[in-house]
């Protein structure tokens, strides 16, 4: 009887806890409920590499985790998918155009010296850039009706430029018209530096802060020991000479800096440099984000973004209650039909199934998808088909005339080898879909084996524990609470 009721009190105490733990520890929702943005993304060959092999595939998803890290979005998954994809969820996000950015650029950084002789040309060149993104910020700015002709910078010197770099009637419009023009002044810069002694492979992390004196910010860098010794030797090699260190991100120059005459006789050692671009603070959190991940060995291209509303997610959430509880209402009702008190303590034990499942979702945490709902669903399937083996064990004893109590206790032990074996049968598949299967498959995978192994907890322990303690009142201890009367045998005259 002591032993009895310390397992009441244990079950008690596990269910109380369950309790608690779900209403301090919310339960994460994936994609379909919170809504958000799903990437599919294509890894694509490049140079000797002329077909995505699976270990080039995992090197791009590492890096690519690490950007997603970076950004901030709770609860993303990053997943394979064939021989060249990864899909990309993140729940909440319903503007993934910054995230497509930053993910499929490949970030190579490089730091590169001017070419000796090529000052003039350089600042020629830096003016005319200075420009155009002055006449593309007012494009931009202006309202429809306004004209650029009262403008303070000089269109005519723009034209010049346009017609000197060849890029007369290339652009419909105005605004093609600057872009076309910017991106050819960053070729031209891009030609006069030297070949890159120094790229972000040395570089062992990023930060950012904000610029002393003014509102841009800036992007720190901090280089490895053999980094740090090449940042030294290309910084004095360009100290008081007039030529710049230019910073190159995938092909692009983002900074150019003088490197001052003190540092002619060692360059500029322990291997920090800091990167100033005027940047905001979100292009320099981007710039940020995608040092630290590092260069993609191979290039990225995004081949579908979608977008789930939070409207849409409430409704998944809506249906998928509907359904789950629908699920158990039935259950319930079958199980009071056709086992009666029996059926009553599995319909209890299946609520404490419940609450132990939410519960260790909670903790783990498990991120809840449409599939894994499914998972979950199946699972009270599962945790149903062992109280039903019991119970029939039970019938299946009392038909033969066998005592209440006695028919009980046969009934689990002779059900517990069929329970066991089906729960790790079942166990054995989870197994297989989780850590072969990917994304959604996953989820399922995860939801229905929790459920199965805290469904041999319930079947065994919760269910026979509250058998043994309705047992105990004598007024519940009749044959005919667990079968008709005209399946009982006739007591011999």
């Amino acid at each position: 009887m002591a032993r009895q009721q310390g397992w009441f009190a244990l079950i008690l105490a596990i269910s109380i806890s369950a309790g608690a733990v779900c209403v301090n520890f919310p339960l994460q929702l994936g994609l379909d409920f919170r809504g958000g943005s799903q990437l599919t993304l294509e890894v694509q060959p490049a140079g000797e590499i002329k077909e995505v092999k699976a270990e080039q595939l995992e090197a791009v998803k590492t890096v690519l985790d690490r950007r997603v890290n970076g950004l901030g979005v709770a609860e993303s998954t990053l997943q394979t998918v064939g021989e060249d994809q990864l899909v990309l969820q993140l729940p909440g996000e319903q503007d993934p155009s910054r995230a497509a950015k930053v993910l499929g650029e490949t970030a190579l950084l490089e730091f590169r010296a001017q070419k000796v002789g090529s000052e003039e040309k350089f600042r020629n060149l830096q003016r005319l850039r200075a420009q155009a993104k002055s006449v593309l910020e007012l494009i931009l700015a202006r309202s429809p009706n306004q004209d650029l002709s009262s403008s303070e910078v000089n269109k005519q010197d723009l034209i010049a430029a346009q017609k000197a770099l060849g890029l007369e009637g290339g652009a419909v419009s105005e605004l093609e018209q600057i872009q076309q023009l910017l991106e050819k002044v960053n070729e031209e810069i891009v030609a006069l530096y030297e070949p890159a002694t120094l790229t972000g492979k040395d570089l062992v992390t990023a930060g950012r802060q904000q610029e002393q004196n003014v509102l841009g910010w800036e992007v720190t860098l901090t280089f490895n020991s053999e980094g740090a010794e090449k940042f030294a030797e290309l910084t004095q090699s360009l100290a008081g000479s007039g030529r710049l260190l230019g910073i190159v991100l995938d092909g692009q120059s983002i900074s150019e800096a003088s490197v001052g005459e003190q540092f002619k006789t060692a360059g500029i050692t322990g291997g920090a440099a800091t990167i100033s671009g005027s940047f905001s603070a979100e292009e320099a959190r981007d710039l940020e984000v995608q040092l630290r991940g590092g260069s993609l060995p191979l290039p990225v291209s995004v081949l579908e973004v979608r977008t789930i509303g939070p409207t849409l997610g409430e409704e998944n959430i809506r249906r998928s209650l509907v359904a789950a509880l629908s699920g158990l209402f039935l259950v319930a009702v079958f199980m009071l039909l056709v086992y009666r008190l029996a059926g009553l303590v599995a319909v209890i034990a299946l609520s404490l199934y419940a609450l132990f499942n939410l519960a260790t979702y909670s903790l783990i945490p498990v991120t809840l998808t449409l599939p894994g709902i499914a998972g979950f669903i199946l699972s009270i399937g599962m945790a149903v088909d062992a109280n039903v083996l019991i119970f029939e064990r039970v019938k299946d004893e009392l038909r033969g005339g066998n005592t209440l109590i006695r028919s009980i206790e046969t009934g689990f032990s002779e059900a517990f080898s069929s329970i066991v074996d089906g729960h790790l049968t079942t166990l054995i598949s989870c197994s297989a879909l989780f850590f072969l299967g990917t994304g959604l498959v996953k989820g399922f995978a995860a939801t229905l084996g929790i459920g199965v192994l805290l469904s041999l907890f319930t079947a065994l322990s919760c269910t026979r524990t509250l058998l043994r303690f309705l047992m105990g009142y004598q007024s519940l201890r009749r044959p005919t609470n667990f079968l008709p009367a005209h399946q009982l045998p006739t007591p011999s005259t």
